[in-house]
């Protein structure tokens, strides 16, 4: 292995340890563009927390896009995740567009706009979390990845609505707001009284929603998963913990509202064992 593969590698285990989990059950001829998938996921999804100001955002942001989109000359650009991710992008023919629209999506990450609608949720989680399930299924297997896209939809709905819920408190804490503003009407709140304080009956509410709605996308995955063929199951294996984390939410000792939810790391071993060696059971 390469000191660059060395380092996109560790980027992902470092950030995002239940994607660098999954990775390990592909072959391994597929794990490196599966790390730089990750890898970039994790650069972009983080800039939030590494700035002070959505500017310096925006403009990193605008950086990845022109390395994506500059034609590939040979040079690297001396960024180990991102020569990695256009030597991907260029071995599997991934769409640039997809990682266009990535990189489109992360922009709200950077303001604290509320979330507007179901759909605009809808259509953040599509062209962050299922975008990358979709691309990592076009690096495992690019004949049957086309036929579960839908599926990818799915599933990325299900796995980005747990992540934000899992995140939560860090959001509120800095008066940011991922659950949709229809939700939270419907629930008796507002953007603003949902990050200030308890955020009151109202906020538990729009949580006990917002699961629900996460449940109603990992349902749906989970109808047709037992379809999908084993050389795709790595890039979905990361929703194996959505409906434990989802189960725990429901419990009042562990509201995402108190506090971040935890699993063990025993426990999300062998979830993902389960499904890897298993696939998912009949929904």
């Amino acid at each position: 292995m390469s000191e660059n593969a060395k380092i996109v590698m560790e980027t992902v285990r470092a950030a995002d340890h239940d994607r660098y989990v999954s990775a390990l059950y592909a072959p391994e001829d597929k794990r490196d563009a599966l790390f730089s998938l990750y890898a970039f996921n994790a650069e972009i999804s983080g800039i939030r927390d590494r700035i002070r100001e959505a500017l310096p955002g925006e403009v990193r942001l605008q950086w990845w896009r022109d390395v994506i989109a500059a034609e590939d000359d040979g040079a690297g650009v001396g960024h180990p995740v991102a020569d990695a991710l256009k030597a991907t992008i260029s071995a599997h023919r991934l769409p640039k567009l997809a990682f266009d629209n990535m990189l489109e999506a992360r922009i709200f990450d950077l303001y604290d706009d509320p979330m507007p609608s179901r759909i605009d949720l809808e259509g953040y989680c599509g062209e962050t979390a299922a975008a990358l399930i979709q691309l990592a299924a076009m690096v495992l297997d690019p004949v049957e990845a086309p036929r579960f896209s839908e599926l990818a939809g799915r599933a990325g709905c299900a796995q980005a609505m747990t992540g934000l819920l899992l995140l939560l408190p860090q959001h509120r804490k800095r008066g940011q707001c991922f659950v949709p503003a229809d939700i939270l009407a419907a629930a008796g709140s507002s953007p603003e009284e949902f990050v200030a304080g308890d955020g009151g009956l109202g906020a538990e509410r729009a949580v006990a929603a917002m699961i629900a709605l996460a449940r109603e996308h990992l349902a749906a995955f989970e109808g047709g998963a037992s379809a999908l063929p084993v050389s795709l199951r790595p890039a979905f294996l990361p929703l194996a913990l959505s409906r434990a984390y989802l189960s725990k939410m429901e419990s009042s000792r562990h509201s995402p509202l108190s506090g971040a939810t935890r699993l063990s790391a025993w426990r999300r071993h062998w979830l993902l064992l389960r499904c890897a060696t298993r696939g998912w059971p009949d929904a």
